[in-house]
């Protein structure tokens, strides 16, 4: 298929994941919200001007034009002040006026009727678990993809086929710079006459169940001359290799390149004979989900903790010359070029690549899950801890025999609320920007 029709196909796939992820995140706050017989008057995707909408109940559902996240608007999440009960109360000051204005606006749709319904009057445990509902809905979406991911299509490991063999000794960490090869010190796999397509079947007399059990054998066979049988073609083909003590690389648990104290990178002798496995996806059982999912939570509240930092390093290499991090933060543009770029690999397999793609619908939303318990307003973290103060101030106020203070006026947060939103506004346009002019490059 065309690369062009595979790129668009790619972002559409994320572009729909993305949306339906959404959708359900505002799910999980609606439903428990209607559990707890709360008035829900609409449930929105995107922002922005209306662009479709139906009335069904109590509730109006529908579709805005920007569609850059979603809200569930209940009914009374402001109490009014606690001088007089009513909705404002004579003030001066422009944060005072924020709060009022905010506290008219909330309790514009509040009928007599809705005394009980109301988000305010709620108990603390039953508005924590509207506002976790969700992050909870990413978090299983999450859980739900990686499963996709590693029980579906499995992770990439190697086999016991071989997929390249160099023909020249080499520095470690080096690339062979020459195109010919008559004149260089053959590897032992050249030497050998080992073909690429090769399957090992046998090394030193012992039959070969796994590339790792293989690779220990070769490490420990330095300097010997010893047996190898391949299956070519459907024939086992009986030859001699003799591996080479050789300064190899040391990579991490992560896959790359140890580097030492200097920056150089770290090697370690040991057997070499010159060849690289097949890679093929293998299911991995149940009990690998959830551990993957953690590591992947645990990385994602990494680049949280430290977003001030990533996102500086995002401007420097947007409007300068520094390359992008590519573990750093991104824009749904970012993700859905990279879903593209993934869809568009003519080399590699169709289940590899639409693996890809679920993963990045796995990571999407563990990282909405992360980035949303953040404990600032207007995050669902933020209201979480509004809810959490509110409770440990009526239960100070218990012990103390003193008159319960109220549920708490998270109204009066309003101008940290929209200093946070210019924030993360600014974060989104300043992403958008740099993953148009700059974007990470996760393919060389």
């Amino acid at each position: 298929m065309n690369p062009t029709v595979l790129f668009i196909l790619g972002v559409l796939f994320v572009a729909i994941g993305i949306a339906v992820s959404i959708a359900l995140h505002e799910i999980g706050h609606l439903l428990p919200a209607k559990l707890f017989n709360v008035r829900v008057t609409r449930y929105m995707i995107g922002f922005g001007p209306t662009v479709w909408s139906r009335r069904k109940g109590e509730t109006e559902y529908g579709i805005k034009a920007l569609p850059l996240g979603g809200y569930v608007q209940m009914v009374g999440m402001y109490p009014p002040n606690q001088r007089d009960g009513s909705v404002r109360q004579s003030s001066t000051g422009m944060f005072q006026g924020l709060a009022e204005a905010a506290r008219d606006q909330a309790h514009e749709e509040v009928r007599p009727e809705d005394h009980g319904r109301l988000f305010y009057q709620l108990p603390v445990w039953k508005k924590i678990i509207i506002m976790l509902g969700g992050p909870a809905m990413n978090i299983l979406l999450g859980i739900l993809f990686t499963a996709v991911v590693l029980m579906g299509f499995g992770i990439a490991e190697p086999t016991n086929q071989i997929a390249s063999v160099s023909a020249c000794m080499v520095p470690a960490n080096q690339q062979q710079t020459t195109t010919d090869t008559s004149t260089c010190t053959k590897t032992p796999a050249a030497a050998a006459g080992l073909q690429p397509g090769d399957t090992v079947v046998r090394f030193d007399g012992k039959e070969v169940t796994g590339w790792d059990q293989m690779s220990t054998w070769i490490r420990a066979s330095a300097g010997k001359t010893v047996s190898i049988t391949v299956d070519r073609g459907g024939k086992d083909v009986d030859l001699k290799i003799s591996p080479v003590l050789y300064s190899v690389a040391v990579y991490g648990p992560d896959g790359q390149p140890v580097k030492n104290a200097d920056g150089s990178y770290k090697t370690t002798e040991s057997g070499f004979v010159g060849i690289s496995a097949r890679q093929a996806l293998t299911p991995q059982p149940a009990t690998s989900v959830l551990p993957a999912v953690g590591q992947n939570v645990a990385q994602v509240a990494g680049v949280v903790v430290n977003l001030p930092a990533r996102v500086i390093g995002v401007a420097q290499a947007a409007f300068g010359s520094a390359p992008r991090d590519p573990n750093g933060p991104m824009s749904v543009v970012g993700v859905g070029r990279v879903a593209g770029e993934v869809a568009s690999l003519q080399d590699v397999p169709l289940s590899a690549r639409i693996a890809t793609l679920f993963g990045l619908l796995a990571g999407v939303n563990l990282a909405l899950a992360v980035f949303n318990l953040v404990p600032l307003l207007p995050l669902d973290g933020g209201h979480v801890a509004g809810a959490l103060y509110e409770g440990v101030r009526r239960r100070l106020a218990s012990w103390r025999r003193r008159p319960d203070p109220g549920p708490f006026d998270i109204a009066k947060l309003l101008p940290l609320t929209y200093a946070v939103a210019s924030v993360l506004i600014a974060m989104s346009v300043l992403l958008i920007y740099a993953d148009i002019v700059k974007p990470v490059n996760l393919f060389g």
